[in-house]
């Protein structure tokens, strides 16, 4: 037999002859709202293209459980603690009641910072992402409170309910009794809190932490003052737990929004990824004349203007040649290409202004360094090794490296994957694809401005753009989030 609301606190109650199985409203509503904060998360991942969605999925169920056990320990340490120890198997009992959702808060921030400092991504980040949508999830828990008469103040005369609150009166009356609906003021205070944080706040722009940092102030303000008139709160001692618990939340948010925390925490250098053609070296000539090469002896040389000379400095070969070589063999074009290159390029190729200085310092200060290039690994290294600059570069993505190239950011999560490097990411390049690339991984993006014929539509697709190589050195000591989308 199924039955639906077969009471007041059961959704759905299932018999199948001895065995009885009933799913109370406490459990349907928390999990309601923990998967209306999961659909909100998820939104701004997608927006933010910092985390991998997979990776989300599995951190979300974990900390979705230790938040849970978290909350159910904290309840039976501070509500009656000699009682589940002499009943430890009472303590599983979670349909009952019971759970104290600051336990599950320190629990699950517990377990996700060793969980995301593991993978390399940003503790800060996701805090921000998640920490104000946990406050949706709060407001629309706080009602399985309701259900369970939980979460409530003092005694109050039956006209307490009269108007706005009328709809509370049933619920309130708990053994002949009514009482102030605590629970209620908190959800509303959540849900405004989660509106004033995520609409309105995070439209702002903010320091990384600062909307984590808010949601703790708020809920650790609000608890503070709820708690302050409940009668069936948790104690440690004297003192109600759970305001002892605020005062340190709001404490903690006000320091982190203030940005003294910033002063004490150490932050992870961001990894820096490079272009290579005309970002690092300047190859143009050696190009050219290549193509010009080609232009020559497969086509027309009168049609290798000023305005294709712009088009092919960047995009892949592959990609190129049967645009204007059409139904000619790869490796012919690539055969004659590589050896007029090679034959020009050892006069022409130079470093760009100030970027062996730029390198060598980065690579003192202890950045990770990597090239993402639609040239070939091997020509890099060897044109690397022509200036000396082999030693300042940690790894290198070539053309052939990966299956979809620039804007792609393949080359990205290959290079910072295997190497397990930090996942906030810095991408420095002079084309648009190289911006496509750094944009689409949700990498903090310099544009090297160094063709003024592009520079506008350039600068208009990158968070700052640089006409000396040498600004990179001052961009990173500022004190910001090096993702796309962060100030």
């Amino acid at each position: 037999m199924i039955s639906f609301f077969p009471n007041e606190q059961t959704f759905l109650l299932i018999k199948l002859g001895s065995l009885t199985l009933d799913i109370r409203w406490y459990a349907v509503l928390i999990m309601f709202g923990a998967f209306l904060a999961y659909y909100f998360i998820k939104k701004l991942i997608k927006e933010s293209k910092y985390f991998d969605l997979d990776f989300f999925d599995s951190f979300f169920v974990y900390t979705l459980w230790f938040g849970i056990v978290g909350a159910r320990l904290w309840f039976c340490m501070f509500y009656d603690f000699s009682y589940y120890i002499s009943h430890p198997l009472d303590i599983i009992r979670v349909w009952d009641g019971g759970l104290a959702i600051q336990g599950g808060l320190v629990f699950g921030a517990i377990f996700a910072y060793f969980y995301i400092k593991k993978h390399k991504h940003s503790f800060l980040k996701m805090l921000d992402m998640v920490l104000p949508n946990v406050m949706l999830a709060q407001a629309i828990g706080r009602w399985g409170n309701f259900v369970n008469k939980e979460c409530h103040g003092i005694e109050v005369s039956e006209e307490y309910f009269n108007g706005v609150l009328s709809f509370l009166k049933q619920g309130m009356n708990i053994n002949g009794h009514y009482y102030e609906p605590l629970f209620f003021f908190e959800s509303i205070l959540c849900f405004i809190g989660w509106i004033l944080i995520y609409f309105v706040l995070r439209k702002r722009q903010n320091k990384r932490g600062d909307l984590a940092y808010a949601y703790l102030m708020w809920y650790g303000l609000i608890r503070f003052f709820i708690e302050a008139r409940r009668t069936d709160s948790l104690y440690i001692g004297n003192f109600k737990m759970a305001q002892l618990t605020s005062i340190v939340f709001f404490i903690v948010g006000l320091l982190g929004y203030l940005g003294v925390l910033n002063k004490i925490i150490k932050k992870e250098k961001p990894t820096l990824i490079f272009d290579f053609d005309g970002t690092l070296i300047d190859t143009s000539k050696g190009i050219i004349e290549a193509y010009r090469a080609l232009f020559k002896k497969y086509s027309d040389e009168s049609k290798f203007t000023e305005e294709v000379q712009d088009e092919i400095i960047g995009p892949a070969l592959k990609d190129l040649f049967p645009v204007y070589f059409p139904g000619i063999d790869y490796d012919t074009l690539y055969a004659d290409y590589r050896k007029r290159q090679l034959e020009v390029s050892k006069l022409s190729n130079t470093p760009t202004p100030n970027s062996v200085e730029v390198l060598k310092t980065l690579h003192e200060q202890g950045y990770n360094i990597g090239i993402v290039s639609t040239r070939s690994k091997q020509g890099i290294e060897e044109i690397l090794k022509d200036f000396n600059l082999q030693d300042y570069v940690d790894d290198i993505c070539g053309v052939k490296d990966v299956e979809k190239l620039k804007p792609d950011p393949e080359g990205i999560f290959q290079l910072i994957n295997r190497n397990n490097w930090n996942k906030d990411c810095v991408m420095i390049g002079d084309s648009l694809m190289d911006m496509g690339c750094g944009n689409n991984y949700g990498a903090y993006t310099i544009a090297y401005l160094n063709n003024p014929k592009r520079s506008k539509e350039l600068a208009e697709n990158a968070n700052v753009a640089i006409t000396d190589m040498i600004e990179v050195l001052d961009i990173l000591k500022k004190d910001i989030a090096f993702t796309y989308n962060e100030k």
